[in-house]
Order: structure tokens, then C-alpha cells, then sequence
């Protein structure tokens, strides 16, 4: 409870998740131009604004809360990823008094736009509802909506190379800071069980219910043909295909083109595309939609698989040269959402990462 009130006074109170960009930036990748002055400035400032916050969290733990939370930043463990419930390292929310909590919450905050910041601590506060609907069940796992633990993965500085994660059931958010510049997120997972809370004082709460929305709407406006070309599967798939992958897989690129879509179609592939994009703060996911416009819309696909109708299991998945969405609700009777944002070249900040070393270490 204690963790919950203060994340709302907190949604209330902070403007990290609301911070804008200048009219008509844009970001530059690898392949188109070199970025401007006012591009650079923009994710260092996103880049110091997340290291001071995670400067913040550290300065209030104890030595041996530092000891849990804190890794090498090249320790495997940053991409030990999971959204299932399970014992995680890092430390929890369990682990934290509240003014250490608020910090956290300022953390989490701080990488995350302010619909994502809410969604997450919507996932989160499900854990509660799971412990309820299961109480008295044989062989649950067990649910505890503080089992949400963050990890630092190197020193967080103004030109410094660390990463940090939030994770638990249902939940991880991996950002990578590199030479204080450039910032990365990736994977982003969010998932919710009960996707739609049925019974109790919080009924008709859907976490992710946009992001359901928003698919049917796309497979249900094509006409027969489109429709034909986009539904690859009878049957969804009962997970997302690529799991907890260790590196973003290259899916075959199956279903209907971007390039094969009516204007107002491709708005709303485009508006998907965007609203998972922008579950990140700003200047990150900016980054990534002009990374896919720079590979060039058109070479998006759109695929869809199982029923067309809620309450029946259906996928769908949105690929491009850059990334990767999916959208699965098949388990628990089509009512247990999970959803992933890859990058599909630079989860975990690995191919920015690989750049910096070869301009600034060669023969490293």
C-alpha cells in the first residue's frame, strides 16, 4: 500500500515523464546524417536526467542494499531478462523504506513517458488482483506485487557507459546509457493478468487495452484480400515468438506491407507503431520512429494470427528493418496480455555500443 499511494502522489507531482522536444527535431541513425547540436543535447540531457535520478536512488540505499543492486557493466546478468514471476537479483521494492521507495519511483519515472510510468505501475498493482483471484489455489506461484527489483549495471555519470533495469512478473524495462550521450531502450516488456479485471472494486481496468484496440481496429478495416494477406495463422500462437530472447530474432517478415495499405490504414499501423513506441520517454522513443522512417515505412509488415473478435486467443506482430512488436492475448481464456518492444539490432544498446568502441577504442 505504502508503495502504491506514493507512486500516485508521485504521477502527480513529476514532470520527468512529460518532458517535450523542440518543434520539428529529429533524430538522426546510423545511416542517415550526422546528428545536430540540438539532437546530441537533447539525449545527453535524457541521459543525465536518468543518471541523476539513479544517483539519487543509489545515495539513499546502504552499503549492503548497493551490494545487491549494483553490477559490473558488463556482468551477463544485465541480460538476464524475464517477465515471469520468479527470484530475481536486484533489489526490490520489499527491500526499500518509503523514502527510498519515492527515489525508486523517480527512477522508474525517469525512463519512461508519463502513460508509460502509469502503465507500469498499473502492472504492477495486478500482482495484488492475481493474489486475490488465486487465494486457496494449489500450485500458484506466488504472487507479491513488491517483487519488482532494480539493478545498476556500471557507475551512472555524465560520459560514463552503464545501464540500468526494472523487472518483475509481467515487467521489464532495460535502458542502456552510453558515453553519457546516447540512450537506448531495449527490450520493453509489459504484460497484464487479468487483461481486463472482471470482478472487484477495480472491474473494467485494462492496462493494455489500448494497445488490443488499436490491433483489431487495423486487421478489421482490410478488405477481404488485405485480410487474406495479413492473417498468417488460424491459431495464435500461445506466447509471444520470440519469448525472453537473449538477442531480438529476425522473424520471417510474413503478413501485409505498410507499402500495401489504404492512407488512413497505414495512419493507424503508424499509430501503433508510435503509441509502443512511446511508452519511453520522449527523446528515446523519437529515436526509435526516426530510425523506422529513415529504413523507410514501406518495408513495415503487419501480421496477424488466431480470431478477430475479443474473448478468443489472436496475436499480432509489426516488424521492420529497426524492430520489432508483438502482441499476444491467447492464455487464461484470451484475458493475459503480453507485449514486447525489440530493437531488432540494438537491444541492450549493443550495436551503439559496438560504434563507441570501434570510434573512440579501436583494437579493443
Amino acid at each position: 500500500m505504502k508503495r502504491n499511494t506514493l507512486g500516485f502522489c508521485l504521477r502527480a507531482a513529476m514532470g520527468l515523464g512529460m518532458i517535450g522536444l523542440p518543434a520539428g527535431m529529429a533524430f538522426a541513425h546510423p545511416d542517415g546524417p550526422a546528428p545536430t547540436a540540438a539532437v546530441s543535447e537533447a539525449m545527453a540531457r535524457a541521459s543525465a536526467q536518468m543518471g541523476q535520478a539513479a544517483a539519487n536512488f543509489w545515495a539513499s540505499l546502504t552499503p549492503d542494499q548497493q551490494k545487491k543492486c549494483g553490477f559490473e557493466f558488463k556482468d551477463e546478468e544485465r541480460f538476464n531478462w524475464h517477465f515471469i514471476p520468479r527470484e530475481r537479483k536486484g533489489i526490490t521494492w520489499n527491500d526499500l523504506t518509503p523514502s527510498q521507495m519515492a527515489l525508486a519511483h523517480a527512477f522508474l519515472a525517469s525512463g519512461l513517458s508519463q502513460r508509460g510510468y502509469m502503465q507500469a505501475e498499473t502492472i504492477m498493482s495486478l500482482d495484488q488482483i492475481l493474489k486475490e483471484m488465486e487465494a486457496g489455489r494449489a500450485g500458484t506461484p506466488r504472487r507479491d506485487s513488491g517483487n519488482y527489483a532494480f539493478s545498476i549495471f556500471g557507475t551512472p555519470g555524465p560520459t560514463s557507459t552503464w545501464g540500468w533495469r526494472v523487472e518483475g512478473h509481467h515487467l521489464s524495462l532495460n535502458i542502456t546509457i552510453i558515453a553519457g550521450k546516447a540512450a537506448i531502450g531495449g527490450p520493453v516488456f509489459f504484460g497484464s493478468n487479468p487483461a481486463e479485471v472482471r470482478d472487484g472494486q477495480r472491474k473494467g481496468v485494462r492496462v493494455l487495452g489500448a494497445e488490443e484496440d488499436l490491433g483489431f481496429a487495423l486487421i478489421r478495416g482490410f478488405d477481404d484480400a488485405q485480410r487474406k494477406k495479413a492473417i498468417v495463422e488460424a491459431k495464435a500462437p500461445n506466447e509471444i515468438i520470440t519469448g525472453n530472447s537473449r538477442k531480438s530474432k529476425q522473424l520471417e517478415p510474413v503478413g501485409i506491407a505498410a507499402s500495401e495499405l489504404k492512407p488512413e490504414q497505414k495512419k493507424l499501423l503508424v499509430e501503433i507503431v508510435e503509441f509502443f513506441a512511446n511508452r519511453l520517454r520522449p527523446e528515446l522513443a523519437q529515436d526509435d520512429i526516426q530510425k523506422i522512417e529513415s529504413a523507410g515505412w514501406d518495408k513495415v509488415q503487419f501480421a496477424w494470427a488466431g480470431a478477430t473478435e475479443a474473448g478468443q486467443g489472436h496475436y499480432y506482430r509489426i516488424q521492420g528493418p529497426t524492430f520489432l512488436i508483438e502482441f499476444d492475448n491467447t492464455q487464461n481464456n484470451a484475458n493475459h496480455v503480453h507485449s514486447v518492444w525489440r530493437d531488432a539490432t540494438n537491444d541492450f544498446g549493443e550495436d551503439v555500443l559496438r560504434q563507441h568502441y570501434d570510434a573512440d577504442h579501436p583494437g579493443k
